[in-house]
């Protein structure tokens, strides 16, 4: 049987669950790994100031900003806001007052710049 998560996440159930380093500044909490085909659903927490360098996306990825203010190139999204990016897409990821999305990728992303672009 496949496991559900239902935790109030709009509501700050987030804040109660544990969290692992991902990349400097930036924390997880996966809800589903990848495995095989099936995409990875995760929270990403983001400290002030964190920083996700510029990247290609492999497949389809979706956030819901669900806490503070995530960027990239092309805006700032608040709380509430819905992104999609899709397959072939490039961008940097940052947040200057920390925020908390939750993520769903088809697949993982390519790293294509340790430093901001």
């Amino acid at each position: 049987m496949a496991e559900t998560t239902r935790p109030s996440l709009t509501s700050g159930g987030w804040k109660q669950l544990p969290f692992d380093a991902f990349r400097d500044g930036v924390t997880i909490h996966w809800i589903r790994r990848f495995e095989g085909d099936q995409p990875g659903v995760a929270l990403l927490k983001y400290e002030p100031g964190a920083t996700v360098p510029r990247h290609r996306h492999e497949g389809l990825e979706t956030i819901l900003v669900i806490d503070g203010i995530q960027s990239d190139e092309t805006g700032d999204y608040d709380c509430g806001s819905y992104i999609v990016n899709a397959p072939g897409t490039e961008h940097s990821v940052w947040s200057a007052t920390g925020c908390v999305v939750l993520i769903q990728w088809d697949r993982p992303v390519t790293i294509l710049k340790e430093d901001m672009v």
